[in-house]
């Protein structure tokens, strides 16, 4: 092939709308945890939503509640993946073998967000959030049904793999995806670029600026016991019966159970199988979907 720049910008043309294509055709797993919030600026700051009170009926005045005294803060980063083609590849035309590289380069760029929302999932229990407690702790500050401050718990300590309850159907997610700037594919192939005078090569890149966070700890449990009926029943119970600043019930819905692939088996079995105990109805059969997440290993 002819190194010249119309055949350079095809070249880059065609990787790049397999790139695009792979990364659209990519599932995540982190959307059935986080919302995404488009980023403006350095940070953004996050008011505290969860310690509102339910609507009320309205006798005399509006009673205005403040959601900016008491905000958090989560802060860019940068990201970059980059990768070289030697330039007599392209010259020998075997520029073909960077399909397959430039398709999973758009697969990675998708499932990108699952490198830094799930780490921070996973130790949420000594990590804090915006309460001042750990994410996933034992006290949250919450209200009883007179609006009386009492401790919620959304954890349950143990010594076996961690499983997840979470409510995926709020507009409010248990963790956030914070995009700052979409991933793009940009080139360096001009005769006059220090890759190509210097080392005869063609440099293809990609960056990203974002950062993940915790959203509401509400809708999240997280057991470290076995993951039986009883023990599913507790997590459910708990996150169901959490209530809001004026005593009213929050109306979570478990609707995900998450768990690593070494306790897939067990998850359906809990959650899936019709019949269990050698022929008893499972009546907690369909109550959440199963999903298995490789990053909770």
């Amino acid at each position: 092939m002819d190194i010249n720049l119309t055949n350079l910008r095809g070249i880059y043309t065609s990787l790049s709308t397999i790139f695009n294509q792979s990364m659209a055709a990519t599932p995540a797993f982190y959307k059935c945890v986080a919302m995404t919030v488009q980023s403006t600026t350095a940070a953004n700051e996050y008011p505290r939503l969860d310690d509102l009170p339910g609507f009320r009926e309205w006798f005399g005045d509006r009673v205005a509640h403040d959601i900016g005294a008491d905000l958090y803060t989560i802060k860019n980063r940068d990201f970059e993946k980059t990768i070289t083609i030697p330039r007599k590849k392209i010259e020998d035309d075997q520029i073909g073998i960077f399909s397959n590289l430039a398709a999973q380069f758009g697969q990675d760029g998708a499932s990108f967000p699952d490198s830094l929302v799930w780490p921070l999932f996973k130790k949420g229990e000594i990590s804090k959030c915006y309460d001042g407690q750990y994410y996933f702790d034992t006290d949250h500050p919450g209200y009883n049904e007179q609006g009386g401050q009492i401790s919620v718990s959304n954890y349950s300590a143990g010594a076996q793999p961690a499983w997840y309850l979470v409510d995926d159907t709020q507009v409010i997610k248990p963790m956030i995806w914070q995009s700052r700037k979409p991933i793009k594919l940009t080139q360096m192939f001009a005769e006059t670029d220090p890759n190509v005078f210097w080392r005869n090569e063609y440099t293809w890149g990609a960056d990203t600026r974002g950062n993940s966070g915790f959203g509401l700890w509400q809708l999240a449990y997280k057991s470290k016991l076995e993951l039986t009926e009883a023990n599913y029943v507790t997590a459910r119970t708990a996150m169901q019966t959490i209530r809001q600043r004026d005593g009213q019930i929050k109306a979570i819905r478990p609707t995900k159970l998450l768990v690593p692939p070494t306790l897939e088996t067990q998850a359906r079995k809990v959650v899936e199988a019709a019949l269990i105990n050698g022929g008893e109805t499972n009546v907690w059969a369909k109550t959440a979907t199963v999903e298995v997440i490789p990053h909770l290993a």
